[in-house]
């Protein structure tokens, strides 16, 4: 029995279920999301080298203005502050225009990938100090652990993959490389360009083809760490619905405070049918308040048997009459008023107690 129980306690802690709506979106508050890291510097690099291609004439003609002005005006000028200050200002405005578009969309490529991984998050969490993240024994774990052995070798395995295409790019131009020494500066830098473009997009492409399966795998691992055990669903259910044993108080309470202000209300009846000990309804007629006879207040067995009390209690007169309150329970509620094929037969009880008062 006892090996039972802990089996039962074993199982019922395993995390076999699936991340609930509210786990998922409680870890993404704190920002923690699938994601692949290689699909960012993929595509980071990606609209680099793109912008680089399309706009490598405008900053290599702003790189030459530069060192032509740095070299022919700057380097004539007095060492003063003004002239320094000068120097410094004007060389920063150059370098940020020829900058600029890389720059630009090196911003947009960043967040489009992030966008088309995980949709638009904003927190605040993951920059909150916690004192965990510099814990030695924490540190160790995540450094000898299986995730950490799994990323050293998806390292390895880019570094050799990507390392192998732009030696094969460098190997086919190998005997255009040997003859450099023959060509002009021009040329030279023109080669040098022409074929690290060349090697930087088969780069990017080799690395966007390998972050698709690391991307399988963060979505695989992050479901993976964040199942949930049947204990653990329990209480997020708990947690949202409430504890079944407080709803039940609650109902409890409910039920009392509506039982009182039910009963509150029979006194004011005009008659009590009954049943005679199972069923009785508290009926009144008011035409100031209603066009028919409403229902003020009605119960079962012991409910009816109170509301009976304090109809004595009162001197409401008490009417026996089983078919008619056996329907009329089943037919209307409190507050109601009596459906139309009961009006017949409480207007004969409501003249019988009209009658049975003028007589009292």
């Amino acid at each position: 029995m006892q090996q039972l129980k802990l089996d039962l306690q074993y199982f019922a802690g395993e995390k076999t279920e699936k991340a609930t709506p509210k786990k998922r979106e409680d870890e993404r508050k704190k920002g923690k999301v699938a994601k692949s890291q290689d699909i960012n510097t993929a595509v980071l690099l990606l609209f680099c080298f793109i912008i680089l291609i399309a706009f490598g004439g405008f900053m290599k003609n702003g790189m030459l203005a530069l060192y032509h002005q740095a070299f022919t005006e700057y380097i004539n000028w007095n060492v003063t502050t003004e002239t320094v200050m000068q120097v410094f200002v004007e060389s920063v405005i150059q370098m940020a225009k020829i900058l600029a578009p890389v720059m630009i969309v090196a911003i947009i490529a960043g967040v489009a990938a992030n966008l088309a991984q995980f949709g638009f998050m904003f927190t605040g969490e993951p920059l909150k100090p916690d004192l965990k993240k510099i814990d030695p024994i924490q540190g160790a774990k995540r450094i000898f652990s299986v995730r950490a052995l799994v990323e050293l070798l998806k390292s390895l395995f880019k570094i050799v993959f990507i390392g192998g295409i732009t030696f094969f790019v460098i190997w086919l131009y190998k005997d255009d490389m040997m003859m450099l020494a023959f060509k002009s500066v021009d040329d030279a830098l023109a080669f040098f360009g022409r074929s690290t473009m060349i090697m930087g997009i088969s780069a990017t492409l080799a690395l966007l083809f390998l972050s698709v399966f690391d991307y399988a795998y963060q979505r695989y691992d992050f479901e993976k760490n964040m199942k949930m055990s049947k204990q653990d669903v329990k209480d997020e259910h708990k947690n949202i619905e409430g504890d079944p044993l407080i709803k039940s108080r609650i109902k409890e309470k409910q039920r009392e405070m509506a039982t009182r202000r039910m009963m509150s209300e029979v006194p004011k009846a005009d008659v009590v049918i009954t049943n005679p000990t199972h069923y009785a309804l508290a009926i009144k007629y008011d035409e100031t308040e209603a066009s028919a006879p409403y229902i003020l207040a009605k119960g079962t067995d012991h409910l009816a048997l109170k509301i009976r009390e304090v109809a004595k209690a009162h001197d409401v007169i008490t009417v026996e009459n089983k078919p008619l309150a056996r329907s009329l329970y089943q037919a209307a509620d409190i507050g109601e008023i009596i459906p139309e094929a009961f009006y017949k037969a409480v207007a004969e009880v409501l003249a019988y107690v009209y009658n049975l008062e003028k007589k009292l």
